[in-house]
């Protein structure tokens, strides 16, 4: 989440391989159609039948797979797949091989497959997951029930609220955004919010490790009497278009979208309009605000106040040192790092940058353990997927970009929160820069909290640690949601 726990498994977490995420999102219609029966293979009564659970372990991460298959009257082989912790379920498997023992179950929709040998005992298949280049081992057990994730502060249907799915233009865009737009069942006119994602592909519910923050966020918010509207992100859901060739100068296009949409609803206060931006979406709400005098009031939920580059340096550092990673690797990563940005915001033609990132990213690979390089596989598709990531509009665009030359602009109410363990954007130093930018321009209205124990997701955490996300059960600590629900309160009135 800026992403940057999402951006920094897509663009890498320095020298490591990336994580490894089932593009769940990205799955078409043609695609689920076209493999919504996996029926290959007969078998009389296969031993293959039934719930295989393993785990993708990558850089301390793990995401549990969980594989159903099934036999019909025939012998013919069908199977979903689920990602527990990234809550998919039911992908469609295209095809199931079993034959002699061998296993091969294809997922045409994620672009993975997964061969393994079925074990003597019967209870085991031991194998390696391939998807985007990379080949993990994956031990695959029989299981009598599916995994079922902890997430006790989501609500439950039927909300006592009323829920509607909405859709608007973000016409200079060319963009058709898809959202929620939950609203009391009293009568109007309401305080509205606009909630702003991290980055990454995100959905209206902001999911992320088994967690939908936006969800218990909006609930709350629902509750105590404020309109809330959630989006899907470009390329994500029912929204149109390509987040991957958009800055976050265009989402905020997609966010003053959002402000014309709800400005034209009745049952909607258009003086009482405000934003609330988590990471990237933090970085996003103050240049919405700078623009525009229709918001009211900015929540940023660890937003950034320093430069892009600043960030990457210090979330680097943070996160291998919570990894266990010495000193000297930390050190010599950081030279890397330096080198690769060096490049990019060089004026150097777009050839000669490819030329010189693909020879820095050769280096990195060439660094790598042997079982990080097993993990990775295709080098040549590490190294293209490694140099258009850090050439993407996106990467550049936030690497360069300065956050505090836009919030001496912003003359709304602000409240900037922050976790004390938050390892992806700092506590200390990003509060202080956004108070200090906003106090040069005049701003005085101006709160920002730090919660002791809180990480980037603002989950109670023991380290802090990206790989710690799923791992917890808490989605949204209690004490930001009051936090949040209490100072829009008082902008309320």
């Amino acid at each position: 989440m800026i992403h940057i726990e999402k951006e920094l498994n897509k663009t890498g977490v320095w020298f490591l391989p990336l994580m490894l995420t089932l593009s769940i999102l990205l799955m078409s219609d043609k695609a689920v159609a076209d493999s919504s029966a996996s029926k290959n293979n007969r078998n009389p009564k296969s031993k293959i039948t039934g719930i295989w659970q393993g785990a993708l372990e990558v850089s301390g991460t793990k995401l549990r797979i969980v594989f159903n298959i099934a036999e019909d009257e025939n012998g013919d082989l069908s199977a979903t797949m689920d990602s527990p912790d990234q809550r998919a379920t039911d992908i469609p498997v295209h095809k199931v091989w079993f034959k002699n023992d061998s296993v091969h179950i294809e997922v045409r929709a994620v672009g993975g497959h997964y061969k393994g040998v079925l074990q003597n005992d019967r209870t085991k298949i031991s194998g390696q997951w391939y998807q985007g280049g990379a080949r993990l081992d994956v031990e695959l057990k029989s299981v009598e029930k599916k995994p079922v994730l902890n997430r006790p502060q989501e609500p439950k249907k039927p909300y006592p609220y009323r829920d509607e799915e909405v859709f608007y233009q973000n016409e200079a865009a060319g963009v058709e955004i898809a959202g929620t737009l939950t609203s009391p069942r009293t009568k109007g006119p309401f305080t509205a919010v606009i909630l702003i994602s991290g980055s990454g592909p995100q959905d209206r519910d902001e999911t992320v490790m088994g967690h939908r923050p936006f969800l218990v966020l909006a609930d709350r918010l629902t509750k105590q009497g404020i309109a809330v509207l959630r989006t899907d992100d470009r390329g994500v859901g029912g929204t149109t278009g390509n987040l991957y060739q958009s800055t976050s100068q265009d989402l905020a296009g997609d966010v003053l979208a959002g402000i014309e949409f709800l400005k034209n609803r009745s049952d909607i206060n258009n003086k009482k309009i405000g934003l609330i931006g988590h990471s990237e979406g933090g970085l996003i709400a103050p240049m919405v605000a700078a623009q525009s005098s229709d918001v009211a009031f900015i929540v940023l939920m660890a937003g950034p106040g320093l430069p892009g580059e600043e960030i990457l340096y210090l979330q680097n550092e943070l996160i291998r040192k919570a990894e266990g990673q010495t000193e000297k690797q930390i050190k010599e990563n950081h030279q890397i790092q330096k080198r690769i940005f060096k490049t990019i915001k060089s004026h150097e033609t777009a050839m000669n940058k490819k030329a010189r990132l693909r020879n820095l990213f050769t280096e990195v690979f060439e660094y790598l353990y042997q079982l990080q390089k097993k993990e990775i596989g295709n080098k040549e598709k590490f190294i293209q997927s490694k140099v258009n990531n850090v050439l993407s509009p996106w990467f550049q665009f936030f690497l360069n970009y300065d956050p505090r030359r836009t919030l001496k602009k912003v003359k709304c109410p602000v409240l900037a929160l922050n976790g004390q363990k938050d390892l992806q954007v700092t506590a200390e130093q990003n509060l202080e820069a956004i108070q200090k930018a906003l106090k040069e321009g005049g701003n005085t209205q101006v709160t920002t909290k730090l919660f002791p124990n809180l990480n980037h997701l603002f989950q109670k955490a023991e380290s802090g640690a990206p790989s710690e996300y799923a791992k917890i059960e808490q989605t949204l600590s209690p004490e930001v949601i009051a936090a949040i629900a209490e100072w829009i309160e008082k902008q309320m009135h």
